[in-house]
């Protein structure tokens, strides 16, 4: 119990120790502390939480996490308390077979703060193994005339613990012909040799029974023991001896299996059984000799497996060559294995992050990467490097730790992914490589606008659409990503007629669709301009516009419309739409009268064609086919009816082609006497007709006011004719002196009304002459002078002349002899409407 209390409280001081220099290193960034071997998983090693200032709650936000360099993690640290704790049963001899003070070391990683602490944990050695011999029994045969004091290695026992708990001393018991004798060997290490204290008899016993107990200094004390048999054999006075003490040889790490590394020579002057030399192992560690083998006939030590310099990079052997009689010698074999480039460097990954906003400033850390090399020398000198091409660049920042960082900003519309490599390549030669592949993903940031995929849109739209029609489609798109980069539509303010422009229009806030709301005509909006606007979904959101234009397309939907003649009925209590005069001395191409029509379409629709469709006299009359132009196709015969009635179609170009009718009625006359009666005769027949369908009455009530209005008509061209010829007996005097008279040129009266007819009439150029007689005066018109436009008026203060007034002194003579008049009215027409 006493023991036990003692074992306690140095292991107590030794804990005490461990905290206070754990808390002075701290400090500097570095915690050391100790910790006894073979101590159950989840042992208490350090509070870690408290020697850096560390509270519990901040344990977990901050990242902090253990990190062993080793291959396998022989620590870890508790969440919630912070106490640095042992992860594995640990084996210190299995650690440090040769080394005195065993380390592990370890890192402290807080990623909140991206701050490494440095952790040392020396392993205390306990008193868990016992002394162990290679061989448990060995046989040693003597001759009888060994001479007492002769001396007789024994094996020695092997205690993997150190210090004061490891090999302390050797025990012989079970003869008094036998001694023990301890030797010191070069390395501080007890080597036990068997001493002949009194001679050996043969005859006396032939056989010995020896037991060897090796013993530590643990408390309670450990021991071993092997048991020797000595057998009492004829003389063999000649050991073999070694050709040297030792050898030395250097190996590399990579040689192969089965060479032979060395060859140990020993000779033996006897003769027979006693001079044969057999080789064995005296002394060899354990992990030794699982590496090398030796033959027991030739000497030759060779490669068993692989050798490992980062395991082991020396091996001391001791070789005994014994000959038939038991003597033998022995000798020191020394293996130093050179360090090959066989192991490549190690990263590994100690934080990362996968995401990172494409807005982060330069120098934002990506990830902490730590690299190792288990060869030594240039073999384990590493070097980082990041592939190119690339904006991050690599930065070390303690001991073999490396941050990689941004180099500078990064776009996401550029580069959404980044594989980041990172090497790591040894000074050896050949270099030996090792890589890690970091992916890291930049987030979006609303940074770019909706881009239009033209710069402006147009669309050609027929005319009396359906409402509803898709006109077209625009499209935006958006380089950033997600919700940045969703486009949604919208109409620009604006209005057509003084109607919002969103009554004619609608567009597909999703798709960018145009459609039309209603139905348009071409006659009334021939165009519509509008600006539509994409705006993605960021926040703030960022928008742009473009033009669309509709240009509205013509079709054949309107009818020519006639002018000129105007439609039955357009004028109140018409006798007939419309009626022209012709001469009937009109020569062939005269111009008769000309129909005047217009289309509201536009282009090849409003291109108007002119036929005659029907006529009395089908040869009398032809139409320009584009100019309307009713004219004379040959000169009118005495047999041609003196009213002629014609039926112009009027067509447009369109498909299908729209037409119209105008009906015109000539009248073929060569006097205006002839032609008032064909009036008068005209409008009688239209009064009985009319008369005979309504009934008696209604005719001779027109007859009566056909009547009436030609007694007017009459009464009021003899009143003029008697105004002219007070005025022409006022200068008939100086007209009959001048010997001749000419008259001046009398213009046509624009509108005559007779029995409620009235005329229109063509401007005509026409020549008057007069004789003495004026009876015999004449008209003559001339068919180049007419015109389509309206004559002007003469002044109001002045009154039209019916005939001309005298022509000047000097003026040309009138013919004496009248000539008949040539031509009445070529060329012209003369509309009549009723009133």
């Amino acid at each position: 119990m006493c023991a036990a209390g003692r074992r306690w409280g140095r292991r107590q001081r030794v804990l005490l120790w461990g905290v206070l220099l754990a808390a002075w290193e701290a400090a500097w960034g570095q915690l050391r502390y100790s910790v006894p071997e073979e101590m159950p998983k989840g042992s208490f090693v350090g509070d870690v939480a408290k020697d850096l200032g560390l509270q519990h709650l901040e344990l977990g936000d901050r990242g902090v996490r253990i990190l062993d360099k080793g291959r396998t993690q022989y620590f870890a640290l508790h969440g919630k308390t912070g106490h640095l704790v042992t992860a594995e049963r640990i084996d210190r001899e299995q650690l440090c077979r040769l080394v005195e003070q065993c380390v592990l070391r370890c890192e402290l990683i807080v990623e909140g703060e991206m701050k490494f602490y440095g952790i040392e944990v020396e392993i205390k050695d306990i008193n868990d193994n016992a002394p162990s011999f290679r061989k448990a029994e060995k046989d040693l045969r003597l001759s009888e005339t060994t001479a007492p004091g002769s001396r007789f290695p024994l094996p020695d026992a092997h205690d993997p613990d150190s210090g004061q708990n490891s090999l302390q001393s050797y025990e012989l018991s079970g003869d008094e012909h036998f001694s023990l004798a301890v030797q010191t060997g070069p390395g501080g290490d007890q080597r036990p040799e068997l001493v002949l204290a009194k001679a050996l008899d043969r005859e006396e016993a032939a056989f010995h029974e020896l037991v060897l107990r090796a013993s530590d200094g643990g408390e309670p004390a450990r021991t071993g023991t092997a048991r020797i048999r000595v057998t009492v054999l004829d003389a063999n006075d000649n050991a073999p001896v070694f050709s040297q003490a030792e050898y030395t040889v250097r190996v590399p790490e990579d040689v192969p299996v089965g060479s032979v590394l060395v060859t140990v020579t020993a000779t033996d002057p006897d003769e027979g059984l006693n001079g044969q030399v057999k080789y064995s192992f005296q002394r060899i560690s354990h992990s030794a000799s699982e590496l090398f083998h030796l033959d027991s006939e030739t000497g030759e030590i060779a490669v068993k497996n692989g050798l490992d310099f980062e395991e082991i990079s020396s091996h001391e052997l001791e070789v005994q060559a014994g000959d038939g009689g038991e003597l033998s010698d022995t000798a020191k074999v020394k293996i130093t294995v050179t360090d090959v480039n066989d192991n490549a460097p190690e990263l590994t990954v100690s934080s990362a992050v996968s995401e990172i906003s494409e807005d982060s400033p330069s120098g934002t850390v990506v990830a902490l990467l730590h690299v190792q090399d288990l060869d030594s020398g240039a073999n384990g000198e590493v070097r980082c490097s990041l592939d190119g091409g690339i904006p991050f660049r690599l930065e070390k920042s303690f001991d073999s730790y490396y941050r990689v960082v941004t180099a500078e900003l990064l776009d996401r519309e550029q580069e959404s992914e980044y594989n980041v490599t990172v090497r790591a390549a040894d000074g050896g030669r050949p270099s030996l490589q090792s890589s890690r592949v970091l992916c890291v993903r930049v987030l979006d940031v609303n940074d770019n606008a909706p881009v239009f995929l033209q710069e402006r849109y147009s669309a050609r739209l027929p005319e009396n659409n359906v409402a509803g029609l898709l006109v077209l489609r625009v499209r935006a798109t958006d380089s950033d990503w997600g919700e940045n980069a969703l486009v949604r539509y919208r109409l620009g303010e604006g209005g057509v007629r003084g109607s919002p422009l969103s009554s004619y229009v609608s567009v597909q806030a999703e798709t960018g669709a145009l459609y039309a709301l209603r139905s348009f005509d071409y006659e009334e909006v021939r165009e519509v301009g509008l600006w539509v606007w994409a705006e993605d979904g960021g926040s703030p959101a960022l928008s742009s516009n473009v033009s669309v234009r509709l240009v509205i397309v013509d079709e054949n939907d309107n009818a020519p419309q006639v002018l000129y003649p105007p439609a039955a009925g357009a004028l109140s209590g018409s006798v007939w739409s419309g009626v022209e005069l012709a001469a009937r001395s009109s020569e062939a191409g005269a111009l008769v009268a000309k129909v005047v029509a217009v289309d509201a379409d536009a282009g090849q629709n409003a291109w108007l064609s002119y036929e005659l469709a029907k006529a009395t006299e089908p040869g009398l009359f032809r139409v320009g086919l584009h100019s309307g132009e009713v004219r004379t196709a040959r000169s009118p015969l005495a047999r041609d009816a003196a009213r002629q009635s014609l039926v112009v179609l009027v067509k447009d170009h369109g498909r299908p082609a729209l037409s119209a009718t105008a009906t015109l009625s000539v009248v073929l006359a060569e006097s205006v006497a002839e032609l008032l009666a064909e009036l008068g005769s005209a409008a009688r027949a239209e009064a009985e007709a009319g008369a005979g369908e309504a009934g008696g009455s209604l005719t001779r009530w027109l007859v009566l006011a056909v009547a009436a209005v030609s007694c007017l008509f009459v009464a009021l061209l003899l009143l003029l004719l008697a105004l002219r010829l007070r005025r022409w007996r006022r200068s008939q005097q100086q007209l009959l002196a001048a010997g001749s008279g000419a008259l001046r040129g009398v213009p046509a009266t624009h509108f005559v009304g007779i029995d409620g007819v009235r005329a229109f009439l063509h401007s005509y150029s026409h020549d008057v002459s007069l004789t003495a007689d004026s009876r015999k005066s004449h008209l003559r018109f001339s068919a180049a002078s007419c015109c389509d436009t309206l004559p002007a008026r003469p002044p109001p203060d002045e009154p039209a002349p019916l005939l001309g007034d005298e022509e000047p002194a000097g003026a040309q003579q009138a013919d004496p002899a009248p000539a008949p008049v040539s031509s009445f009215y070529q060329s012209s027409s003369m509309l009549f409407s009723s009133f």
